[in-house]
C-alpha cells in the first residue's frame, strides 16, 4: 500500500525522527557505508532494489529509519499483513507491498513498481532466520533484479537476531543488543545464460544467494583468536557448557577461559613473545586451553604431528625454530612417544604439562581471580593484529617432506565465518571431533568452529577406535561429525544402524570420499555425507557441499570470498591447475632449508594467490570436480594418466577393498603403473573388465598389482603415498 495522505506523511516524518533517536539510544545503532547508501538514494532515474538479510521483526523498521532513501516501498509477506498491529504500523510508517514469495505472479508487481522509479526494499529469504545463518533465498527477487536491470544495494544487518524480536529462541537474547547496519557497494546481477527461462531464473537465484553469502562476510576479522573467544563468551555467557572430553566432565566458557589464562601465563614464563612453541598433545580440553593461552600471551602454537617419524618431527622443529616443546607425560607414555621425545630432547627443551601446572603459585591464583578473569581482554598485548601468526601447522607429508604452514588469526577466523555463512551451526548442535588437532581439518572445523560459534564440542583423542566412536556419538547425542573417507568407512562397518540417529551433518574431507562409503552411510544410516575440499594452506576449507547446494561426486562450491583461477596443464584436456585467493589463505611457509624465515609461496597468477597443486574442473553451476593432483599423474607413453582414475577403477572391480596407485620408472614407456590392493583375488583381468564397463582407457589399467594386508596411512587418515612410491620403486 502506497501512502498519498499528506497528514500521514507529516506524522511519518515526526515518528521516524523520534524512533531514530530512541533506536540510537537503546540499540546503539551504527550505520557503516552511509555514503554509499546516500549516493544510491540520491541517484535520479536509477532503478534501485535494496536487499538485506532477515534477522528479526525489527529489520524493516531499522532500514526505514536509517537508510537515506526517500520513500522506499517495502515488500512484506502476506502473513505479516494479516496481523492487525503490523498492518497498522506499516500503514503509518512506510509504503509497502504485500506478496507471497511462492507466487511467481507476485514478482511482476514488484517489477512494475521498480520500473515506475520507486526504490524497493526486499528480504530475499522471505522469512526471519530460524538458524542464525542464511535461510533459503528465493529466485523471485533475483528475477526482478535481472528483469528490471535494477541496481542492487546490499545491506547486512547484525545484532537484531540477539534481540527479543528474533525467532532464535535457543540463543541468549538481550533486551537492547548493539545493532550494526553495513551498506555494501552497489552492484547488479548479470543476465544468466541458459537454454530455458526456468534455468535462467534458477541461475539468477544462485547468483543472488552467493551475493548474500558474501554480504554476511563483508566485515573482515577484527580480533585475534583469543579476542574472538572473548567476544563469544560475552555473547553466550560464561556459564554456557561448551566442551567435554573423554573424562566426561562438561566445561563452561568460564572454565575454558580460566584454563587458557593460567596455562598461557605459566607457558609465557618459559618462552619469549612471538616464539613458536611446539605442542605434542591429544584432543583434550587442556590442549585447547593451552592453545588459546599461548595466543593470548603472544606465543605461536606449533602443532606437531606426533604420528610422524622422528626425522620428520626433527625437520619440523628445525623449520619453525622450535626451542620449547610442551607435552604430557601421561600422554607420551600411553601413546608410546617416549622414544621420539628422547630423540627430540637433543635440540629442544621438553616441558611436561604436569610440571607446568605444578609451577602455579599463590600470586598466580590471585592474579587470575582478582584481575585476569575480570578483565580478560587486557591480558592480550596491545596492538595484537588479526594478521599476526596464530598457529603453525605442518603439511601431512603424503607426497614429500612436511612444511610449516603459518596461518594468521585472520585466516582461521575467516574460514570459520565462511563455513558459518553457508551451513547453519546452532548452539543446539553437539560436534564430535575425533580428528587430531594438529591437522587443519581437526583444528579449524572440528574444534574452533564449534567453540567460536557457541555449539557444544566433544573431543576424542583418537579416530582409530572404530567401535567406540559410533557408540560415543549415540551416547552423547552428537549432531555434527567430521571425518576422512577412510575413518567414516570404518565407523560404518562397526556401527549399529541407530548409533548416528541424531547426526544432522557428516562432513568428509582430507581425502577423496569413496563412492562405497557414501552409499553405505546413506543405506545404513540415511545420512548424506557432505564432501568438502581444502588444504592446510587455506585454513583449510576451500569448497564444500551444503544442504542448499549439493551435487554428488563433487566437493561442492567454493566458499564465499574465495576467488579461483584454472591454469591449463599440458596433456590434460579437462580442467586446470587450481589457484585460489581469499581471506583464509596462509601467510607463508617455514621450511627446513631456511629455518624461521617466512617464505611467501609463488604463483603464476600473481601475488596473494596460492597454487594448490590440484587439477580441478568447475561445471556451469560452480561445483568443483577434483581430477587429481599434479604430482599424482603418471606419464605413460607420452600420455598423462591420473593415479586417482586407477584407484577408482580398482574400486569398481573390488569395492570391498582398499586400493592405492603409484608409479615406477620404465625404460620403454617412461613410467609404469603399480596398484597396491588389500584384495588378494584382484587381478588384471578383473581390472580390464571394469575398464570396459566404465570406459576407462587401456592405458590406465596397471600391469603390476601388489597385494598388501593394509595400506600405509598417515596419522590424519590419508594414504601415505611417499611410502608407497618408495615401495613401487623397490619392486
Amino acid at each position: 500500500m502506497i501512502n498519498k495522505n499528506p497528514a500521514k506523511a507529516v506524522l511519518r516524518i515526526f515518528l521516524c525522527a523520534v524512533l531514530r533517536m530512541l533506536a540510537r539510544l537503546l540499540f546503539r545503532v551504527r550505520v557503516q557505508g552511509m555514503k554509499t547508501a546516500a549516493a544510491a538514494g540520491a541517484a535520479r532515474g536509477q532503478r534501485l532494489l535494496v536487499i538485506a538479510n532477515h534477522e528479526s521483526f525489527l529489520d524493516g523498521i531499522l532500514l526505514g529509519l536509517f537508510l537515506p532513501i526517500e520513500n522506499p516501498v517495502f515488500v512484506v509477506h502476506t502473513e505479516v499483513v494479516k496481523h492487525r498491529l503490523w498492518r497498522f504500523w506499516l500503514g503509518v510508517m512506510a509504503d509497502y507491498l504485500s506478496v507471497d514469495p511462492g507466487n511467481p505472479m507476485a514478482m511482476k508487481q514488484i517489477v512494475r513498481l521498480i520500473e515506475s522509479g520507486k526504490p524497493v526494499v526486499i528480504f530475499p529469504e522471505g522469512r526471519i532466520t530460524l538458524t542464525g545463518s542464511l535461510m533459503k533465498v528465493y529466485d523471485g527477487p533475483a528475477f526482478v533484479a535481472v528483469k528490471t536491470g535494477a541496481t542492487l544495494l546490499p545491506v547486512r544487518l547484525d545484532g537484531p537476531s540477539r534481540s527479543y524480536f528474533s525467532r532464535l529462541y535457543a540463543r541468549p537474547r538481550k533486551l537492547f543488543p548493539r545493532i550494526t547496519l553495513t551498506v555494501l557497494p552497489t552492484t547488479a546481477l548479470p543476465a544468466p545464460q541458459a537454454p530455458s527461462a526456468q534455468a535462467r531464473r534458477r541461475k539468477a537465484g544462485e547468483a543472488l544467494r552467493h551475493l548474500m553469502q558474501e554480504m554476511l562476510l563483508a566485515q573482515p576479522p577484527q580480533h585475534t583468536l583469543y579476542g574472538t573467544l572473548c567476544d563469544v563468551i560475552e555473547l553466550y555467557g560464561r556459564n554456557r557448557r561448551v566442551v567435554e572430553d573423554i573424562r566426561q566432565v562438561e566445561h563452561t566458557y568460564r572454565d575454558l577461559l580460566k584454563m587458557s589464562l593460567m596455562l598461557g601465563r605459566l607457558a609465557g614464563r618459559l618462552t619469549q613473545p612471538g616464539e613458536r612453541v611446539g605442542l605434542i598433545l591429544p584432543n583434550m580440553i587442556p590442549t585447547l586451553g593451552l592453545f588459546f593461552g599461548l595466543t593470548a600471551f603472544g606465543r605461536v602454537p606449533a602443532m606437531l604431528n606426533y604420528t610422524a617419524g622422528v626425522e620428520a618431527m626433527r625437520s619440523a622443529c628445525a623449520a619453525a625454530e622450535i626451542r620449547t616443546l610442551i607435552t604430557s607425560r601421561a600422554f607420551a607414555e600411553q601413546a608410546k612417544l617416549t622414544g621420539k621425545l628422547a630423540a627430540l630432547q637433543e635440540s629442544v627443551n621438553i616441558v611436561h604439562l604436569e610440571d607446568l601446572r605444578a609451577q602455579m603459585r599463590f600470586f598466580d591464583k590471585l592474579w587470575l581471580l582478582c584481575w585476569a578473569l575480570w578483565f580478560p581482554r587486557r591480558v592480550e598485548k596491545a596492538g595484537a593484529s588479526p594478521e599476526d601468526a596464530a598457529v603453525v601447522l605442518f603439511t601431512s607429508g603424503s607426497e614429500g617432506a612436511p612444511k610449516g604452514v603459518v596461518l594468521p588469526h585472520r585466516a582461521i577466523i575467516a574460514n570459520v565465518m565462511q563455513i558459518r555463512a553457508i551451513i547453519d551451526f546452532t548452539i543446539d548442535d553437539r560436534v564430535l571431533n575425533v580428528l587430531p588437532i594438529f591437522h587443519a581439518f581437526g583444528l579449524t572445523a572440528g574444534t574452533l568452529l564449534p567453540v567460536l560459534t557457541g555449539a557444544s564440542l566433544f573431543l576424542y583423542p583418537s579416530p582409530l577406535h572404530y567401535r567406540v566412536i559410533p557408540e560415543l556419538a549415540y551416547d552423547r547425542g552428537c549432531t555434527v561429525m567430521f571425518g576422512t573417507s577412510t575413518f567414516l568407512g570404518n565407523y560404518a562397518r562397526f556401527a549399529h544402524p541407530y548409533d548416528f540417529y541424531r547426526l544432522r551433518y557428516v562432513v568428509a574431507g582430507a581425502e577423496k570420499l569413496a563412492a562405497t562409503v557414501r552409499e553405505q552411510w546413506f543405506e545404513k544410516f540415511g545420512i548424506r555425507i557432505l564432501e568438502g575440499y581444502g588444504a592446510t594452506e587455506t585454513a583449510p576449507v576451500i569448497a564444500v557441499n551444503t544442504p542448499m547446494a549439493y551435487r554428488g561426486g563433487t566437493v561442492g562450491q567454493f566458499l564465499p570470498n574465495v576467488e579461483y583461477r584454472l591454469q591449463p596443464v599440458p596433456g590434460i584436456a579437462r580442467g586446470g591447475l587450481l589457484h585460489v585467493r581469499g581471506p583464509n589463505v596462509m601467510s607463508g611457509y617455514l621450511k627446513a632449508d631456511k629455518p624461521g624465515i617466512l617464505q611467501i609461496p609463488a604463483s603464476d597468477i600473481g601475488p596473494g594467490w596460492y597454487e594448490t597443486g590440484d587439477i580441478v574442473d568447475v561445471d556451469d553451476d560452480g561445483f568443483v570436480h577434483i581430477i587429481g593432483r599434479v604430482k599424482r599423474f603418471a606419464k605413460i607413453a607420452g600420455e598423462m594418466v591420473s593415479l586417482e582414475t586407477v584407484e577408482k577403477l580398482a574400486q569398481t572391480a573390488a569395492p570391498g577393498a582398499q586400493h592405492a596407485a603409484s608409479s615406477q620408472p620404465d625404460a620403454s614407456k617412461g613410467e609404469a603403473l603399480v596398484l597396491f590392493t588389500t584384495d588378494a583375488a584382484l587381478d588384471r583381468a578383473a581390472l580390464q573388465k571394469a575398464a570396459q564397463q566404465t570406459g576407462v582407457p587401456e592405458l590406465a589399467v596397471p600391469r603390476k598389482i601388489m597385494h598388501v594386508e593394509a595400506l600405509p596411512l598417515l596419522g590424519t587418515g590419508k594414504t601415505d603415498y611417499v611410502t608407497l612410491k618408495r615401495m613401487a620403486e623397490e619392486i
